[in-house]
């Protein structure tokens, strides 16, 4: 049966000489695998280019229930991105959000409101002209608003040490050392009550090895609260740019 979804592209992987299996965050379905025969042809019907990381799509699908790989019958972009291939900093941040949801959303079945937040996002990434550099760290805080573990948001100058593990802040470093001390606590507070202040860059300033260490805390956090996380590499790519 044929079903009209727009979908988002995760991950894309050879399956021969000329076909790939696309794992594609569908709004109808969740998550899915996807078999797409030739698309490494001159003459293919589905591009390549159109299963970039983090591609918005409309698509036409057969589906079915018992799962295993599908198939696509129609796909064609839902956006043309105008300015995530050409910036490396915009290009960069797509690069680590794949990865960390490629690692992080894995239900095969619906969810309208994560969904249309990665896909908003996503769009909103791409029609900035100017670019926030800490884009990517509020996307991994509000992410987990749809994972299920969103900080406690109970920051005071009393409770100023936030516990990785329990989601909150505490009045004193815990005994267990999954935390975050100020003043590294106050910039990730400002992620999660960006209410309270100002950016999290035109406060006061950052460090790169801050902000570096900070990305390192909330990769802690995801694989502390998510079964199976495992390592992110594509952090290291965003070090570069910033250097």
């Amino acid at each position: 049966m044929l079903h009209k979804t727009r979908g988002i592209v995760f991950h894309v992987t050879p399956f021969s000489e000329t076909s790939v299996v696309a794992r594609i965050y569908t709004e109808q379905f969740g998550v899915q695998s996807y078999l797409i025969n030739g698309v490494r042809n001159k003459k293919a019907k589905i591009k390549s280019g159109l299963l970039q990381p983090l591609s918005l799509l409309d698509m036409v699908v057969y589906h079915k229930e018992r799962g295993g790989l599908q198939r696509i019958k129609e796909m064609r972009p839902h956006l043309q991105f105008t300015s995530i291939p050409f910036d490396v900093l915009k290009s960069s941040m797509v690069l680590f959000m794949n990865e960390v949801l490629y690692k992080s959303v894995k239900e095969e079945e619906a969810n309208q409101a994560l969904f249309d937040f990665i896909f908003h996002t996503i769009r909103m990434l791409d029609l900035e002209t100017a670019t926030n550099t800490d884009f990517h760290l509020r996307f991994l805080v509000q992410l987990t608003k749809y994972l299920g573990f969103f900080p406690d948001g109970n920051y005071s100058s009393s409770t100023s040490v936030f516990d990785l593990q329990e989601g909150s802040f505490l009045p004193a470093e815990p005994a267990h050392p999954y935390f975050i001390a100020p003043p590294l606590s106050l910039h990730f507070d400002k992620l999660v009550n960006p209410e309270r202040g100002e950016l999290i860059h035109e406060a006061s300033a950052i460090s790169t090895s801050q902000k570096r260490e900070l990305i390192e805390k909330l990769l802690q956090y995801y694989a502390l609260h998510l079964t199976g996380f495992g390592g992110i590499h594509s952090n290291k790519v965003l070090e570069e740019v910033w250097s």
